[in-house]
């Protein structure tokens, strides 16, 4: 349970949902390490993980990665976990699914940006906006200024 002063020294919190087309999806694997060292690290907290599989009648079932079996590297982080997502937010969240897909909802702290947070926080600053700009996004800006640069030789 958090109490007001480990409220008050929260990190940045933040989302992501990978979809799998049918019969793709490993959790396990290397996503899974990737994950577990960040946790091991300190550098995330893990605070909601859930499994989205939606039908190809596009009906959804969610499920709290403690129902599943074996998890490898992710029971390091189970233990841990909060239920912060409402029904309605995975219906919100699967509506951006392909049928037949299943998606990995992770929920997370910034434990690496929990210092600065709170600073910005005692020192009368609030945070006013935030995004995040997809690597998909950056590669082609790179690629479309390398492409400038050959044209302008």
């Amino acid at each position: 349970m958090m109490t007001e002063a480990s409220l008050d020294e929260l990190g940045p919190v933040d989302y992501l949902v990978v979809e799998f087309p049918a019969g793709a999806s490993n959790f396990t694997g290397k996503m899974a390490t990737a994950l577990a060292e960040l946790v091991k690290s300190g550098t995330i907290r893990v605070i909601d993980v859930l499994i989205l599989t939606k039908d190809a009648d596009g009906s959804v079932e969610a499920s709290e990665l403690s129902d599943l079996d074996g998890l490898g590297e992710l029971e390091i982080i189970e233990a841990e976990l909060g239920e912060l997502l409402a029904e309605e937010d995975v219906e919100h969240l699967a509506a951006a699914m392909e049928p037949g897909s299943t998606a990995g909802v992770l929920i997370w702290e910034n434990l690496w940006a929990a210092p600065f947070a709170s600073a910005v926080r005692h020192s009368g600053g609030r945070l006013i906006a935030n995004g995040r700009i997809p690597i998909q996004a950056i590669i082609a800006s790179i690629e479309a200024d390398v492409a400038n640069e050959t044209v302008g030789e």
